[in-house]
This record gives structure tokens, sequence and C-alpha cells, in this order.
């Protein structure tokens, strides 16, 4: 089964980060409640420097999820398609460079 975005090539089923779902969507929970939190803030008319602390906060940890989900990415897909060998392994690695660039103009 593919998907019907850009990328027809993508094949859904167990990916990099299967194991750490829970992880992940426990630590992708915290940062949807401190983005709450920020709202919270702003209803609160708190002072903008304390706020800009939490936004810096919230950011950094959506960053580093985002490394994360990358470095299984890596370990699993990545080497997976380089233990296929073929064209599949420059797809990936092209894939990863991608998004590694998507992150850095973050």
């Amino acid at each position: 089964m593919t998907t019907t975005d850009a990328r027809p090539e993508t094949v859904h089923g167990p990916h990099g980060y299967a194991k750490e779902k829970d992880a992940h969507l426990k630590r992708l929970r915290r940062v949807e409640g401190q983005i709450r939190g920020l709202q919270r803030m702003v209803e609160e008319d708190v002072y903008c420097i304390d706020i800009l602390t939490q936004v810096s906060a919230s950011t950094k940890a959506l960053q580093s999820f985002a490394l994360q989900l990358l470095e299984e990415h890596l370990r699993h897909c990545v080497a997976q398609a380089a233990t296929e060998g073929g064209e599949e392994v420059d797809a990936k690695v092209e894939e990863a460079t991608a998004a590694i660039a998507r992150l850095l103009r973050t």
C-alpha cells in the first residue's frame, strides 16, 4: 500500500519509531501542553519576555523530538535500504538529506 502524497514510493508499515511510539506520543502531548500554556499566558497578559522564554522551551522540545525521529529513521529505514541495496538506498539518503535541510531552516 502506498500513500497518495508526493512520494508514491513511501510505504506504510513498521517505521523506525514504532518501538518508541508510546514515548513519542507522550512527548508530543507534553509539547501540546506547553503550547496550551502559551495560549493561557497570552490570555492572561503575561509579560512578553516570559512568554518568549516558554516559546523557546517549546521550540527546543519539538526540535529534540525531530532529532530523535530522524535518528530512528536513519537507523531503521535508511539502514534497511542500505542492506537491500539498489536505488532504494539513494532515495532514502536523499529523503533524509532533504529532511535535515528542512530542520536546519527552522
